[in-house]
């Protein structure tokens, strides 16, 4: 590739893509791409862990082994391409999204900068957070927030965050398919809300998140009855599949409709955003084409005057990766974060944690995302390791055709007499090495 690009020999070339996960914590994946220099790239995903650990392996790790990482555009492209064609908002979008990610802390590493100082720069040195309501470990915050809603919203406050989500209607959802909600309902889902506004008045933002659950009729009903609260915004309240129900819904809502991590790519996000109906874009960086498809989604939103969220309540390194985008986006509004999470687990598996003081995420420090690893998480007894070190292009058809003798587009090199597919994929797992 490096001869393509009119570049002659690659400075820096990709040996092995290795996929990381755990049993204990069984949504999250990791992606580590090395060099020949000995750099090793760190990117993360969410969700479904073994399939996108396939895509990786199949179609885009063969296609990787030595190119440049710094070509990341191009490798996003041709990875793209390599998937669009089957249909691409699923794991193929999060695996693509973990790779780019390592491929941006491979840059910034090779370069020795932030990831933000190669986005254009800071614009900022913090931003400011979020907490979503969550739990783990001794941080039982949905404990909390349903035993003292007043004294969960205190207690953020008195680390100096300003802003909270919370999903008060959550629970209400199930029983009608969110095809109805009741007015006595409403009442008692937004009893401990009433109780916090009259407690603490607006010494906090309080943002709703609907999780998608709703139908528009009743997600009307519900959003009318909270705008007395002063909510923040309203977060997915329906399912981001339709722009005009998105606008209905936006007609009837004082609060801002803000959507949504469900949209994959800029061109899922283009008509929410040039229609109005995503009046808060937020992306998930790590299901969207990561850092170089978020920074896309975060320019075009700027281009219709529209802030930017960043979605979280993931896994540790797609907070750094979200925090080189906030940095670096004139548009951002705020960022998510989870307490339970940044503080009950994260630092068990990369070093260093983030920083957050006084309501703020700090610029991370160091080159690339400024995170890396432990080296711990690959002698975890629940861990599973799969590496591919060899370069193959991609198979279109999907099996070797034993009577080809001319070469065509879909299959530009003539197999080899008796050539059989390869994966090219090895794994290893803690329970492996032990026997």
């Amino acid at each position: 590739m490096g001869e393509g690009l009119g570049r002659g020999c690659s400075l820096v070339k990709i040996t092995k893509v290795e996929t990381i996960r755990v049993d204990e914590f069984f949504h999250v994946l990791w992606v580590r791409i090395h060099t020949d220099n000995g750099l090793i790239g760190l990117g993360e995903t969410w969700y479904l862990p073994r399939a996108v650990s396939s895509v990786i392996h199949e179609i885009y790790a063969p296609m990787l082994i030595g190119k440049d990482p710094m070509d990341r555009e191009f490798l996003w492209s041709t990875m793209f391409g390599n998937v669009e064609g089957f249909g691409y908002a699923g794991a193929e979008l999060r695996a693509l999204s973990a790779v780019d990610t390592a491929l941006w802390d491979l840059a910034g590493q090779a370069v020795k900068r932030p990831i933000y100082d190669m986005l254009g720069g800071r614009c900022r040195d913090r931003v400011k957070i979020y907490n979503t309501v969550g739990s783990y470990g001794e941080i039982q915050d949905n404990e909390f927030e349903q035993k003292d809603p007043v004294g969960f919203l205190q207690s953020l406050l008195d680390e100096g965050i300003t802003i909270v989500k919370a999903y008060y209607m959550g629970p209400y959802a199930a029983a009608s398919g969110g095809n109805f909600v009741s007015r006595k309902d409403i009442r008692e889902a937004l009893a401990p809300l009433a109780k916090q506004r009259k407690a603490l008045g607006d010494q906090i933002e309080i943002a709703h998140d609907g999780g998608g659950q709703w139908q528009l009729a009743p997600a009307m009903t519900i959003t009318q009855a909270m705008d007395e609260y002063d909510i923040f915004w309203q977060e997915e309240m329906i399912r981001p599949i339709n722009v005009e129900t998105h606008l209905k819904l936006a007609e009837v809502t004082k609060a801002p409709i803000c959507a949504a991590e469900r949209l994959i790519t800029k061109w899922h996000f283009r008509e929410f955003i040039e229609r109005g109906a995503a009046e808060i874009v937020m992306p998930d960086l790590i299901w969207t084409g990561g850092i170089t498809e978020t920074k896309k989604i975060a320019a075009l939103a700027e281009t219709y005057q529209t802030p930017v969220a960043p979605h979280d309540w993931t896994g540790p390194v797609n907070v750094f990766a979200c925090a080189h985008i906030s940095m670096s986006c004139p548009n951002v509004m705020v960022q998510e974060t989870n307490r339970a999470y940044y503080r009950g687990w994260y630092d068990r598996f990369i070093e260093p944690n983030i920083k957050i003081k006084d309501g703020f995420l700090l610029a991370p420090e160091g080159p690339g995302l400024g995170t890396r690893l432990k080296k711990s998480v690959l002698d975890r007894p629940d861990v599973h390791v799969e590496t591919t070190t060899e370069a193959r292009e991609w198979n279109w058809p999907g099996f070797i055709d034993p009577g080809q003798k001319t070469p065509h587009w879909y299959s530009p090199e003539v197999p080899a007499k008796g050539a059989r597919p390869k994966t090219g994929a090895k794994s290893r797992s803690a329970a492996g090495r032990r026997r």
